[in-house]
C-alpha cells in the first residue's frame, strides 16, 4: 500500500465516522449517546481489520510471502531447466533414494532374507 493510498484510508475512517455520528443524531441519539455508538463501530471495525491482518500474517498469506514463494519457485526452475540429463537423471536418483525408508544401522532390512 502506497503512503498515499494509507493516507486516503484513513481520511475515508475519520469521514465515516463523523457521517455514522450525525446519521445517529438524526435518528434521535443525544451527542454523548450517538459519540459513544459511532466510535465503538469504528472501534470493532478497527479489530476486525487487524484480526483479518494477524490471521493472514500468520498464515503467510500476504503479497510479501507469495512474492517471496513466486521467486524461490522461479529460481528452482531455472536451475532444473539448466541441468543436463545426466545431472537431472542423478538428481532423480537421488531423490527416490531420500523417499524410500532406509532401515537403521545395525537393523535388518524387510526384504534381506538373511535377516529371518
Amino acid at each position: 500500500m502506497r503512503r498515499i493510498d494509507a493516507l486516503l484510508l484513513t481520511l475515508a475512517v475519520f469521514i465515516a465516522g463523523g457521517l455514522l455520528y450525525s446519521l445517529l443524531q438524526t435518528v434521535g441519539l443525544d451527542d454523548q449517546q450517538a459519540g459513544i455508538w459511532a466510535e465503538a463501530v469504528l472501534v470493532v471495525g478497527v479489530v476486525a481489520w487487524l484480526g483479518s491482518y494477524l490471521f493472514r500474517v500468520f498464515t503467510k498469506n500476504m503479497t510479501y510471502f507469495q512474492q517471496v514463494r513466486d521467486y524461490r519457485e522461479a529460481v528452482l526452475q531455472k536451475r532444473l531447466e539448466s541441468l543436463s540429463p545426466e545431472e537431472l537423471a542423478q538428481l532423480q536418483a537421488e531423490i527416490e533414494a531420500e523417499r524410500s525408508p532406509q532401515p537403521a544401522p545395525g537393523e535388518a532390512s524387510p526384504s534381506d532374507p538373511s535377516s529371518l
